[in-house]
């Protein structure tokens, strides 16, 4: 869809053994927290684990888990969600590869397999900044 979009440029920060970056919406509609199915995280071919990602929007933070139900917060296109991990970053290098990776649920358009399922992934090369 918009894929070349999604993450942010220039905003990976890094600091206590985390990493975060900023994601727009690969879509041209909101989509409630419910929708947003999974993510990775992968800053020069390393990945955060799974279980240490949080997704935060519209200032509260969620692990994938807690999405599954969550139908009151919703991403808008303008808004930037952040994603992040446990994934320390090599501090001596000066630019990082990061790759996010979307999957999302789109509830209002049913195919023959059931509600439209969406994959996406971003790579954009970048600094790090500190927290």
């Amino acid at each position: 869809m918009i894929a070349d979009r999604i993450i942010e440029q220039g905003t990976l920060t890094t600091g206590s053994g985390r990493t975060a970056v900023e994601v727009r919406i690969p879509w041209y509609r909101a989509l409630p927290g419910s929708c947003i199915a999974g993510a990775a995280l992968t800053v020069d071919g390393v990945a955060a684990p799974q279980e240490s990602l949080r997704w935060t929007m519209n200032n509260r933070t969620f692990s994938f888990d807690e999405l599954v139900d969550e139908t009151g917060e919703w991403w808008f296109p303008l808004d930037s969600a952040v994603l992040s991990g446990d994934l320390p970053v090599v501090e001596d290098q000066v630019e990082h590869e990061v790759r996010v990776d979307l999957k999302l649920y789109i509830p209002y358009i049913i195919t023959d397999h059931g509600v439209l399922h969406i994959e996406e992934h971003d790579i954009k090369t970048m600094k790090a900044a500190q927290r």
